[in-house]
Parts: structure tokens; C-alpha cells; sequence
């Protein structure tokens, strides 16, 4: 078993606690494995940086029910310990679609208990009808127990474990307001962990609250049960690499997720020769990556190869295609500007030919220009033509992208969920976009993932938005995808970049 982390509301302090909990486990030598609820980046970045193993996402509408199962046995099972970070408010799910998507989505989906975070300031008694009301409205649900955060002195807390005390739900943490550990934020959230200076610092003080703020005596009987239970499976996997053994799984998990047009690839094709390599954009301007999509393009054959557009002058030696992650290039818009050799290299590379795939910042990048929220403008790759241009307006949310024409990943009319995140928009559209956007349907969460109904159309609905630029070699989008129950979406980016590269050589 292992421990979902909740919040009553968002803002009370979850990834604290996560991050704390992940550190005091990680000082004492266990191997823990993070997963994080929703479509996020920045806090598996902290995870990471913990644990030192990738933080997993676990989205139901990005991927599938059965696929946050898999993925969760798939990799708890390599750790001794596993944590969940939850998203928002435990039954806060995606816009109009009840609690899909939400934290107690994916506590039923894995029937993990969870501990509460309670965000405690100005409030005494009502704890008590906070908490039960939590613990009542979804009796599927089971609440481990509660952690008390910004409990203000010793007598707030004796107003707080009196108020509870008939409730018989136990409290395993308190965080007192002085503990609060600030990190800085954005417009999209936590400074990411290679721009912060202090992060060592952060981290000692996380591990210190660990330590000293929560009842492990509870806690660790959570998380035993997964230790015992991984030990088995490791066994019964009969002492095989963890690469391969991975590798294996995945491809075992593909089967029922692959498209009727798609290939299951054999383990005679996971290495073809030569291996397309693969040049993936990874610096502090461009970190948004789910680690399951490269783990499917490595999988499929693929050799990844980290570059850096802001200190690398050349593409790395031999690559057949490019990945753009999203990021913070406009944070980074003058220095993109000033490695004139990245760009002009990128740019040859798409008008060769070169199979490209970009998201958000990395779309962004591909543009004529980036315009910060100061309103200064900076030359970028060029490949688009138009401008990116920061504002104060966020559009966010999950999307329903149908595609409007054959492209370099889809045919016309598939369809495909993402996620939206950012605070720019373009100066002009394509005239011939690569989606069509919509609001997802309605998924009604009743253990089946065939239970839906489309959105009712009302008079505020907004109309479907065409989004996307493509080449017959491009694919640039601010729709962010989870490749997890899509590997026909690698597998075909893949076979387009050995095709091409045949073609050129």
C-alpha cells in the first residue's frame, strides 16, 4: 500500500508536506517513488530532485483509468516506499466532469487512503465539520488521517485535537505557521529546481520537518504494506535488469491501449539499427516532459540526446528528430535570442525536413519572435510566422483536440485529450490549424471508463478554437499530450524520423 496526499482546498500546503515527507524518507535511505495527480511539471521537478527517480503523473483524462493503474503497479513496485500528491481539493476533478480526474478519482482507481492537509488558520471548532464532511461524502473513500498545517500556538492546537477527538480520525502532522518554507513562484506556478540557488537549503529544511512534524509511528505501517508487496513481484520478476524488466511492462501495458491503425512493436524492434536518436530540448528554458513520453521513445527504439538551445551552438551529431518540451522561454527569451548558431541550426533543420515535435514553449521557440510581458521582443527560430506574445490572460484546462487534417503524427478526424497551460497567445493563426479544440465530454467516474455523456450545448459554450501549427514534418502546439495510452503517437514520430532520414542521406 502507500499514502495519497489531499488537500480540503488547494493553497493548504500539500506539496509542503509531500516534499517533506519524500525528503525525511529519502535522508533515511529508502527508495521512494512520487507520483503526482493532474497534468503538472514543476512539482515532479521537486520530486525528482528528492528522490533522485522520475516522478510519475497519474491523469485518467490524459491517459485512461486502466493506465493510472498500470503505472502505479508499474513503478511503486521498484521502490521500497510510494507517495501520491494529490491536485487541488481532494474532489476538485476537470471543469464540469463531477470529481473525474480528481484526487479521490484516483484514490478509488488505486484504493489508497489518504492523509488530509488541513489549512487550519482562522479556524478552531468548524475543524471538526471540515473534516467529517471530507471523510462522509464519499464513503469509497478511506481517510487515513489528518495533517494539521498553520496551527498557530500550543493552545490553537488544543482547540484543534479537542475538536477532533470525537471524530476518532488520527493526526499524523502538524505544521505550525513559523514552519511554512517559502519557494518562489510565477506566472505558471514554482520557479522550477535548476533556477533556484537555494534549493539545498529548502531541502534541509523540508527533511528537518519530516523529521520532527509528523507521527511516523502511524505513518510508516502505509507504507510497509507496498514494501512487502514490491519485494514479492521482484521476486516473481526472477531477478532480471530493472531497465529491461521496464521495458517489458511497458510494452505489456501497450496492448489494449493501441489504436486499431497501430503496431504493437515486437522486442526484436525495440532496438532497430540504427537507432533514430533523437534530440531533446533540456535546459532551463524548455523542462516540461512527462517522463513516460520518453520512456516510450526509448522503448521504441529511440537514443535520446539532451541539447541546450540556450548554451549549445549546434544540434547534437547525427539526429533524425527534434522534441520541443514546453518551459519558460519567454523567461529566457534574451539569451534564446543571443545563440544566433542554435536558431539558424534549428531552422535549417525543420527546412530540410526534419521530423519536429513542439509543445507550448517549444512552440513558442519555433515562432518569428517572443514578446515578454514588458513588451520587448526577441528573434527566435523563425519556422512559424507569427509572434509569441506574453499577457496577463491564463488559459487553462483540458482539451478535446480533433484533429482537422492528416499531419506528421495524426490522420484526419482522431482524436486526442491534452492540456493547455500558459500565458501567451499568437499575433496570427495558421490558416490551416492541426486541431480542432473542444471541451472534453462529461466522464461520469462510476468505475467505468465508458460512462460519458457530451457537454450540454448552451448559449455560453464556447465554439470549438482551431489551434496547432503543422508542416508536413512540423507538429507545434500549445496542447500539452500524455503519451501513456498512445504509443502509436511515438511510434509513429519514430518511423517518420527513419523515413526522412533515409530519404535525406
Amino acid at each position: 500500500m502507500a499514502i495519497i496526499i489531499a488537500g480540503e482546498r488547494s493553497g493548504v500546503g500539500k506539496t509542503t508536506v509531500t516534499l517533506a515527507l519524500l525528503s525525511y524518507l529519502a535522508r533515511q535511505g529508502m527508495r521512494v517513488q512520487s507520483f503526482k495527480v493532474g497534468p503538472d511539471y514543476i512539482d515532479p521537478m521537486f520530486h525528482r530532485h528528492v528522490t533522485g527517480r522520475s516522478c510519475r503523473n497519474l491523469d485518467p483524462m490524459l491517459t485512461s483509468e486502466d493506465y493510472v493503474q498500470q503505472c502505479f503497479d508499474r513503478h511503486a513496485q521498484t521502490a521500497s516506499h510510494a507517495l501520491v500528491e494529490g491536485v487541488m481539493g481532494l474532489f476538485d476533478g476537470a471543469a464540469g466532469q463531477a470529481d473525474f480526474a480528481s484526487t479521490a478519482h484516483v484514490a478509488r482507481l488505486l484504493d489508497l487512503p489518504i492523509l488530509l492537509v488541513v489549512g487550519c488558520g482562522g479556524m478552531s471548532h468548524s475543524i471538526a465539520a471540515v473534516v467529517h464532511g471530507y471523510r462522509s461524502l464519499d464513503p469509497r473513500l478511506k481517510i487515513a488521517g489528518v495533517v494539521l498545517n498553520r496551527v498557530g500556538s500550543d493552545r490553537h492546537l488544543e482547540l484543534l485535537k479537542a475538536a477532533l477527538e470525537p471524530l476518532h480520525i488520527p493526526i499524523l502532522g502538524v505544521l505550525r505557521r513559523q514552519d511554512e518554507i517559502t519557494i518562489p513562484d510565477r506566472h505558471l506556478g514554482l520557479v522550477p529546481t535548476d533556477e533556484l540557488e537555494n534549493l539545498t537549503t529548502v531541502i534541509e529544511q523540508l527533511a528537518h520537518l519530516g523529521e520532527t512534524c509528523f507521527d511516523w509511528t502511524q505513518l510508516m505501517p502505509f507504507l510497509e504494506e507496498r514494501q512487502r508487496a514490491a519485494g514479492s513481484r521482484q521476486q516473481a520478476a526472477g531477478g532480471q535488469g530493472e531497465t529491461q524488466r521496464s521495458i517489458q511492462l511497458e510494452l505489456q501495458s501497450k496492448a489494449k491501449f493501441l489504436t486499431p491503425h497501430s503496431r504493437l512493436p515486437t522486442p526484436d524492434s525495440l532496438l532497430p539499427s540504427p537507432r533514430p536518436r533523437i534530440a531533446i530540448a533540456q535546459d532551463a528554458a524548455f523542462s516540461f516532459y512527462y517522463a513516460d513520453n520518453l520512456d516510450l521513445l526509448k522503448a521504441l527504439g529511440a537514443e535520446l540526446v539532451p541539447w541546450s538551445p540556450l548554451r549549445d551552438r549546434a544540434l547534437p551529431e547525427g539526429v533524425q528528430g527534434l522534441y520541443f518540451g514546453g518551459g519558460f522561454p519567454e523567461v529566457f527569451a534574451a539569451a534564446l535570442a543571443d545563440n544566433h548558431a542554435a536558431r539558424n541550426a534549428v531552422r535549417a533543420a525543420i527546412q530540410a525536413g526534419m521530423p519536429t515535435y513542439a509543445e507550448c514553449g517549444g512552440l513558442m521557440y519555433l515562432c518569428q519572435t517572443i514578446t515578454n510581458f514588458e513588451g520587448q521582443s526577441f528573434p527566435m527560430v523563425g519556422a512559424l510566422s507569427t509572434t509569441a506574445m506574453m499577457g496577463k490572460r491564463l488559459t487553462l484546462g483540458y482539451r478535446q483536440a480533433i484533429a482537422v487534417q492528416d499531419s506528421l503524427l495524426f490522420d484526419q478526424g482522431a482524436t486526442v485529450y491534452g492540456h493547455e497551460f500558459h500565458r501567451s497567445h499568437l499575433t496570427h493563426e495558421p490558416i490551416s490549424p492541426l486541431f480542432s479544440l473542444h471541451a472534453p465530454p462529461i466522464r461520469l467516474s462510476a468505475g467505468r471508463l465508458s460512462d460519458y455523456v457530451e457537454p450540454p450545448v448552451e448559449a455560453d459554450t464556447p465554439p470549438p478554437t482551431p489551434e496547432g501549427w503543422h508542416l508536413p514534418n512540423l507538429h507545434a502546439s500549445y496542447v500539452h499530450l500524455h503519451w501513456g495510452n498512445r504509443p502509436d503517437i511515438p511510434e509513429r514520430f519514430l518511423q517518420r524520423c527513419t523515413e526522412s532520414h533515409a530519404l535525406l542521406v
